[in-house]
């Protein structure tokens, strides 16, 4: 394939999800070949240039899709900062944070479930399990908010309403009250 033909064929995989920057797939296919992972072909009358997987570039897929994903390997959860820093600050409303995200969390749901319920054939496997695991993680999100919310209904929920005796964490500085 070339350039364009995989960016069209993970588009299709992960049903738009997450659009590649054709510039990206070149760039990363240059790297590849440096690596000896994948050779070009001659260029077709079109003057695109396919690419095809070597053995090492075979070997080097089969050892990425054995290795389980790191979960320290994740980046900055942009919500749980917020939420963090929204407890530090003074004169925001945290839970009206928490609301204005919960509503478009369950909008998110909503709109993941009807996409979903437009799949329904062995072709849209790959797309239905990218769903699957949005739905998941909007869900998960939607539970944590809820624990926030209680967690702050519990302690307080304001900085001016901490105690003057707060718990400690293990290192002995004082918790933020969502995590007490």
């Amino acid at each position: 394939m070339y350039g364009y033909q995989l960016r069209v064929a993970f588009g299709e995989s992960t049903g738009g999800t997450w659009p590649l920057n054709i510039g990206q797939v070149y760039t990363t296919l240059s790297r590849l070949e440096r690596d000896g992972l994948v050779r070009p072909l001659p260029e077709s009358e079109a003057g695109q240039r396919p690419y095809e997987i070597t053995g090492s570039g075979r070997a080097d897929l089969a050892r990425w899709f054995a290795t389980p994903v790191s979960r320290g390997d994740r980046p900055r959860d942009e919500l749980t900062i917020k939420l963090a820093l929204a407890l530090t600050t003074p004169g925001v409303d945290v839970r009206a944070v928490v609301q204005t995200q919960r509503t478009a969390t369950m909008r998110t749901l909503q709109e993941y479930t009807r996409l979903k319920a437009g799949t329904d054939g062995p072709a849209d496997l790959s797309w239905r399990l990218v769903l699957d695991a949005m739905l998941f993680q909007a869900e998960a999100e939607v539970r944590w908010l809820d624990h926030c919310e209680a967690s702050l209904v519990r302690y307080g929920g304001s900085p001016a309403t901490t105690p003057a005796t707060t718990p400690a964490s293990p290192t002995g500085a004082p918790l933020p009250e969502v995590a007490r």
